[in-house]
């Protein structure tokens, strides 16, 4: 642009002389000042953060069913933390776990065994203080046990995650609810209207489809966290079910 306004002045300057030349420059000179001077006011309105683009995008869907969306993720994502919290807390290393306790067992008998379990924190070691405290009944009574407190703790393990698919599915579902109301707000005011003007739907639409957007967005970010729980689940209740079967072969060992 500055090279164009040289360009222009210096033919200027052979064309008309000294004074026109001056009047071209100081023309040119305006002309960018003005320029920038448009380029910086609208600097500010295209270069929206994500924050400020994101509260502009909440309120233009409407407070209400946004705000309903906002909730579900809101409740969905503590949920979620809370469960990813307790699930890697539960987690054991269950080959340090069975070599300790084996080792107890040689040592000190089912005590010391009990007593190692009772130190360690986790499923795992429930189940093996719970299997170690019936041996006097018997094996069968041991599996029994470590049957039925498996079960217990798969409960524990799995609290509240099915609030986490409820909110999986409910989010998507408000949001399209708010589609079709966006909808039916729009033909509303052609019908009232009696005209069909782009300016009568576009503020309808618009609201229908950042109600969708928004509600399949929490939809994603939940169902992330959801499988990553159900994953993690799935790891804890494999060690569960190897550690009860090597307990009951440690059983069987000691025995003999």
């Amino acid at each position: 642009m500055k090279r164009l306004f040289s360009i222009l002045a210096i033919s200027g300057i052979m064309a008309f002389g000294t004074v026109n030349a001056t009047t071209n420059a100081n023309t040119s000179t305006a002309t960018t000042v003005v320029t920038t001077t448009q380029d910086d006011a609208a600097a500010p309105a295209e270069e929206l953060g994500f924050h400020q683009e994101l509260k502009k995008r909440f309120i233009e869907g409407g407070p209400g069913f946004m705000g309903i969306v906002l909730l579900c993720l809101i409740l969905g994502l503590a949920i979620a933390i809370e469960r990813i919290i307790f699930l890697n807390l539960s987690t054991t290393n269950t080959k340090k776990l069975t070599s300790e306790v084996e080792e107890a067992l040689s040592s000190g008998g089912i005590d010391a065994a009990k007593e190692v379990c009772r130190n360690t924190k986790g499923p795992v070691a429930s189940i093996y203080y719970q299997g170690l405290d019936r041996t006097d009944e018997g094996l069968e009574a041991v599996e029994k046990a470590v049957v039925a407190y498996g079960g217990v703790q798969m409960g524990q393990l799995e609290k509240n995650v099915s609030w986490i698919s409820l909110f999986i599915a409910l989010a998507p579902m408000l949001g399209f609810m708010g589609t079709v109301i966006g909808m039916i707000q729009a033909f509303d005011k052609i019908e009232a209207a009696g005209d069909m003007q782009p300016s009568l739907v576009a503020g309808g639409i618009k609201v229908a489809l950042l109600t969708t957007v928004f509600g399949l967005v929490v939809a994603i970010i939940l169902q992330i966290f959801y499988n990553y729980i159900i994953a993690k689940i799935d790891s804890i209740v494999n060690d569960m079910e190897d550690a009860s079967i090597t307990l009951m072969d440690l059983l069987i060992r000691q025995k003999k």
